[in-house]
């Protein structure tokens, strides 16, 4: 019997060393959603069906769905995939916050419904409950904008719900709608995935959204936020209300960092955790610590408020990691302690704390050690000195600098615990360019003073006046461009030549570096460098007055030039021109607008329409063309007003107008002018019978009902139509005809069939987006 259990242990044996060499493929969703990041992690091959909800081409994110389980997909198709696609997927497990598939080939199979969206709230958002699937959200919208997600435009909600805040982003540029958004109550339908920092922890919800499809107002809000009364700068506070039922948590690991009063960062493993506190009990670093707080995300990180810290007084110490420049910029060590090597370019001390900028591999960072707190007369204990040029080795907790996890290149700095955290490993010799520069100097000194100290003397002065005459006049040159400049802005010079002129200054300023400006709108001016490889790239940010900035200017300068003040002080000034030139443009555009058009409807206003009618009695006088001028008045308007106030009657204004509108052809100008009076100008018109087929396409604009705030309007107006030269060769003459035209077709309606009336129904309290 025995050797019956050693043959079939040796065929299990054979059949597990075949089974590892061609492992069989996962076959479904389901089993590829148990599997664990430890399993994932070996590349397993996968091979199965799943209905697509959501996919961002250029991009490759994609999220699939079958049944109740869904995954995240990193797709290799250029494919035209659409939400409802079954598709068949191949490719290989990974680890990550949950395993995910990296495909190999993905195949369409058919086009079919989607899964069904499964109602979600926060808490259950919040713990990754609903990771991946299609999910619908109530929330009410805070924020929406459209933003620039992977350098493509698309819209950003930020959004509040009872448990917490999310965001969504819809891949859309449209802006029309945002406004409308404001403060509304919405569902949402999108894939659901969380918001992570650099070590794939979760910070936050994010929704998916292909289309504004997926988003359906509930209820707008009672009040437009630009209808809201205006409140006092230094009373913005007032109204501040925050309901935070987040439960407290348990934390535990070893102390790597403390500022009393400040922070303590703990660490274990390869998880760390910054914590805000106000104690200042005597911790020690390197002791096994629990903190208590209340888990929050602060600028994209993970981190712990309002803490407390009990020290167990049992030593752990961390082992700091060895680490690179790129390795840290990437933010997988975030609050990790890690040991990097630099040379010391420069050392500031300040107040509150001591800086030192280092060179690792050609790049910057800036080691901080904050001194300690003590009395207001105590002096701050002396800096440690360090020879510029020496090479150390730094140990310290890594902390970001900017605010986004999965920026590459990010800023970082190393927070010190105390100057035994800074170990010199390589001092500078003597014989170095500055020592020799001095030595060289003595020696020439030396021989050249006994008989030539005269003419050197005046030889050097003779150099240092036109040296100086030089930086002035050149500094002369720049300022007068820098004036033309500003000339240019105040004039008619397009914006696209003044950046340009923009850009040659900031070149002028750098010795003749290629300059360039990328604006947020996308556009270029100037000549940007196709190739940027065997250069050091500098910028700064154009700003804005409000909201994001309005671009980014560049300098390309030789990759073995170190940074200078010289070139931040060019930059920043080119930041600066490049901001006044476009915020002046913008400026003028929006005076020339507000002019022209009515600020309720967005269409042309009495000026404007004036300025219109004038051009073309001018035009065809000279001509002798003719056009015509159609008068339009809203019947029974005053009784929306009364019956439901100004906000519906605005509504069922811009309703009206944008009705009419479409019955424009190009070239047509459609005006309000005043209350609910409106004119139409038809530059092209064959005879009077054109005009009136015109005419009696506005008066058919309110045949349909009007969906205004919950209520249904049937409305209808009087149209009256002047032709020139027939009715009238002067503006006044032209209008009075087209309005007594008009009132002829009002006083002539006796009976209702020929007078519609106003009429509204009630009832309705929330409308689906058009």
């Amino acid at each position: 019997m025995k050797w019956l259990f050693a043959l079939a242990a040796l065929m299990l044996g054979g059949a597990h060393a075949g089974w590892a060499a061609d492992p069989v493929p996962i076959r479904t969703l389901r089993e590829m959603c148990a599997l664990t990041n430890a399993q994932a992690s070996h590349a397993l091959p996968v091979e199965f069906e799943a209905t697509l909800t959501y996919f961002r081409s250029y991009e490759k994110t994609m999220f699939v769905q079958d049944g109740g389980s869904a995954i995240y997909i990193q797709a290799t198709t250029d494919a035209n995939l659409e939400p409802g696609d079954r598709l068949l997927i191949r490719g290989e497990t990974h680890e990550s916050f949950r395993p995910f598939v990296e495909s190999r080939d993905i195949t369409v199979l058919r086009h079919g419904p989607l899964p069904r969206p499964v109602p979600a709230v926060f808490s259950e958002l919040i713990r990754a409950a609903h990771d991946c699937a299609l999910v619908t959200v109530r929330a009410q919208v805070r924020a929406a904008d459209v933003v620039l997600s992977s350098d493509r435009p698309s819209i950003s909600l930020q959004m509040f719900t009872p448990g917490g805040d999310i965001d969504a982003v819809v891949d859309s540029d449209d802006a029309a709608p945002l406004s409308g958004l404001l403060d509304a109550d919405v569902q949402l339908t999108g894939t659901v995935s969380g918001k992570f920092d650099g070590k794939m922890q979760q910070t936050g919800v994010l929704l998916h959204l292909m289309s504004l499809e997926g988003v359906k107002v509930l209820a707008h809000t009672a009040a437009a936020p630009w209808t809201l009364p205006l409140t006092a700068m230094d009373r913005a506070l007032a109204g501040y209300h925050v309901q935070n039922l987040t439960p407290r948590v348990r934390v535990r690991g070893t102390i790597t960092y403390y500022q009393p009063g400040s922070a303590v960062v703990l660490q274990d493993g390869a998880r760390s955790l910054w914590i805000t506190t106000k104690t200042r009990d005597p911790i020690h670093i390197g002791d096994i610590a629990d903190a208590t707080g209340f888990p929050d995300s602060h600028s994209g990180f993970l981190a712990l408020t309002l803490g407390e810290i009990r020290d167990s007084g049992m030593q752990a110490a961390a082992s700091p990691k060895s680490a690179t420049w790129r390795q840290l910029s990437m933010s997988q060590n975030i609050f990790d302690l890690v040991s990097i090597e630099g040379m010391v370019l420069t050392e500031v001390r300040e107040a509150s704390q001591d800086e030192y900028v280092l060179d690792s591999g050609g790049q910057l960072l800036t080691a901080i050690y904050r001194h300690p707190a003590a009395p207001s007369l105590q002096a701050t204990p002396p800096m440690m000195r360090i020879p510029l040029g020496s090479r150390l080795r730094l140990t310290g907790v890594c902390v970001p600098g900017s605010s986004n996890p999965f920026d590459y290149d990010k800023a970082f700095n190393i927070l010190l615990r105390s100057y035994d955290d800074i170990a010199v490993i390589d001092s500078p010799g003597w014989l170095t360019v500055r020592n020799l520069a001095i030595l060289a100097g003595i020696l020439f000194l030396g021989v050249v003073a006994a008989g030539f100290r005269s003419w050197t003397l005046e030889r050097k002065v003779r150099l240092q006046t036109a040296a100086a005459s030089a930086r002035i006049e050149a500094e002369a040159a720049l300022e007068r461009r820098r004036s033309l400049i500003l000339e240019d802005i105040n004039g008619s010079r397009a914006l696209g030549e003044i950046i340009q002129a923009i850009e040659g200054l900031v070149s002028s300023k750098l010795a003749g570096a290629p300059c360039w400006c990328e604006m947020s709108c996308g556009a270029s001016p100037g000549n940007a460098l196709s190739d940027t490889s065997a250069l050091r790239l500098t910028q700064a940010k154009i700003p804005s007055r409000m909201g994001p900035p309005l671009g980014t200017i560049y300098a390309g300068l030789a990759a073995d030039m170190p940074p200078s003040p010289a070139e931040a002080e060019a930059l920043t000034m080119g930041a600066g021109l490049a901001e006044l030139a476009i915020e002046t443009r913008r400026l003028y555009a929006d005076l020339l607008h507000r002019s022209e058009f009515d600020m309720l409807t967005d269409i042309h206003n009495r000026f404007s329409l004036d300025k219109h009618l004038d051009a073309l009695i001018a035009d065809a006088s000279r001509r002798g063309g003719i056009f015509g001028l159609i008068y339009i008045d809203l019947d029974d308007f005053k009784q929306v007003n009364d019956l439901y106030g100004h906000h519906t009657g605005d509504l069922y204004l811009q309703e009206v107008s944008w009705r009419m509108k479409r019955q424009m052809r190009a070239g047509d100008v459609l005006a309000r002018l005043g209350g609910d009076e409106f004119a139409a100008l038809a530059p092209i018109v064959g005879n009077r019978a054109d005009l009136a087929e015109m005419a009696e396409r506005l008066a058919r604009s309110f045949d349909e009902p009007f969906d205004v705030d919950g209520v249904v309007l049937h409305g209808s107006a009087s149209v009256g139509a002047a032709l020139y030269p027939d009715d009238g060769l002067t503006r006044d003459s032209l209008l009075s005809s087209a309005d007594a035209a008009m009132y002829v077709v009002k006083n002539s309606r006796h009976s209702p069939a020929e007078y519609p009336a106003l009429r509204w129904e009630e009832g309705l309290t929330a409308r689906e987006p058009h």
